[in-house]
């Protein structure tokens, strides 16, 4: 079995701890945004989760856990995935596609 650097082994546990944060967020949005989640597709979704990711790396802990995901509306999430689609197509710079989620999310901490 090969060895696992340290550098590694935290990189690793870091991409687990996103995934975490960012699959309980989805989880909370999709709660409580019921029947209108169907209108997202799964490419939406996608988008969705890779820029909270995004987001998850830039921001404090303390401001994420402060984020009350289920007051998102529908308006929200169609902004932030928007701009998640914008960065993924490298039409708007990432740096700023996430400074702009941060200001979504910061209406709702």
């Amino acid at each position: 079995m090969p060895e696992i650097t340290q550098d590694e082994r935290g990189r690793r546990i870091f991409a687990i701890q996103k995934q975490k944060a960012v699959e309980s967020a989805v989880e909370k949005i999709r709660e409580n945004m019921r029947l209108d989640w169907k209108v997202f597709s799964s490419s939406d979704i996608d988008t969705l989760e890779y820029i909270l990711g995004e987001v998850w790396v830039s921001m404090e802990r303390r401001d994420w856990e402060q984020c009350a995901f289920t007051l998102l509306t529908r308006k929200d999430l169609e902004r932030i995935i928007h701009l998640g689609r914008e960065a993924k197509r490298k039409e708007k710079i990432e740096r700023r596609a996430v400074e702009e989620v941060m200001g979504v999310l910061g209406r709702v901490m």
